[in-house]
C-alpha cells in the first residue's frame, strides 16, 4: 500500500526528489492519480499553505514545496488525463498592465496548482484586454490579478470593468502589498486575498469548492 503520508511529508519538506519518487512508487502499486493527487500532493500543500499563514513558512519553504509538487505533477498529469480527471475549475492570472512584479503572482499561482486547479499565468505587465481574452480561451471560472505599485492598482478597475463588461461569469479576484479589501469592494472585485494561501481560501469560496 502507498504511503501517501510520507508522500505528502516529502512535499512539505521540499524533498523534490522523494516527492517525486513517492508518486511514481504509488502509481506502480497501482494507487489511482486522484487518490495521490487530494491525500498526497494537495494535502502536503495545504500544510504549506497553513504554516505560511501562521508564519512557520515563509516565501522560501513555499517556493520550494511547490518545486516539488511541480515535478511530481509532471509525473502524475497524464495519469490524471487518462483517467479523465479534470481540475477544479481554470484560474487566469498576471500582473496588471505597467506592473513586473511577480513574486507574489507566483507564490499564488503555485498554491491555486496544489489545490488542485489548472492555472494559466499571464505573467506580467497583463492588460484588460489579455486577461479578458484567456479568460474567453480557457473558459476561466476566475480571474486574478495582482499589483505591487499604487500606480498600477488603478489598472485592476479597468480589469475587473472589462472582465464584467465581456459577460463571460467571470469572478475577479484581486491581491498586492498595496491592495486591501476596501479598495476590492471600492472597484467590484468579487474576492481579496492579502497572501498565497488565502487566495486558495478566496477562489475555492468562489467556485463553490470550499
Amino acid at each position: 500500500m502507498a504511503d501517501l503520508q510520507a508522500l505528502a511529508d516529502a512535499l512539505i519538506r521540499g524533498d523534490r526528489d522523494k516527492t517525486t519518487e513517492l508518486t511514481q512508487a504509488a502509481l506502480s502499486e497501482g494507487t489511482g492519480p486522484k487518490e495521490i493527487l487530494d491525500t498526497g500532493l494537495i494535502a502536503g500543500m495545504n500544510v504549506v499553505g497553513e504554516k505560511f499563514k501562521a508564519n512557520e513558512f515563509y516565501v522560501p519553504e513555499v517556493l520550494i514545496a511547490a518545486r516539488a509538487m511541480h515535478a511530481a505533477l509532471d509525473v502524475l498529469r497524464p495519469k490524471l488525463a487518462e483517467a479523465g480527471i479534470e481540475p477544479l475549475a481554470t484560474v487566469v492570472i498576471g500582473t496588471v498592465k505597467g506592473d513586473l512584479h511577480d513574486i507574489g503572482k507566483n507564490l499564488v499561482a503555485m498554491m491555486l496548482t496544489g489545490a488542485g486547479l489548472k492555472v494559466v499565468d499571464l505573467k506580467t505587465d497583463v492588460a484588460p484586454e489579455k486577461f479578458v481574452e484567456a479568460c474567453k480561451g480557457e473558459r476561466a471560472a476566475v480571474c486574478a490579478m495582482s499589483a505591487l505599485l499604487t500606480t498600477t492598482m488603478p489598472q485592476m478597475s479597468e480589469v475587473v470593468k472589462a472582465v464584467k463588461d465581456a459577460g463571460l461569469g467571470v469572478k475577479t479576484v484581486i491581491g498586492g502589498a498595496p491592495v486591501t479589501q476596501h479598495y476590492a469592494d471600492e472597484i467590484g472585485a468579487d474576492g481579496y486575498a492579502p497572501d498565497a494561501a488565502s487566495a486558495v481560501d478566496v477562489v475555492k469560496e468562489l467556485i463553490g469548492a470550499a
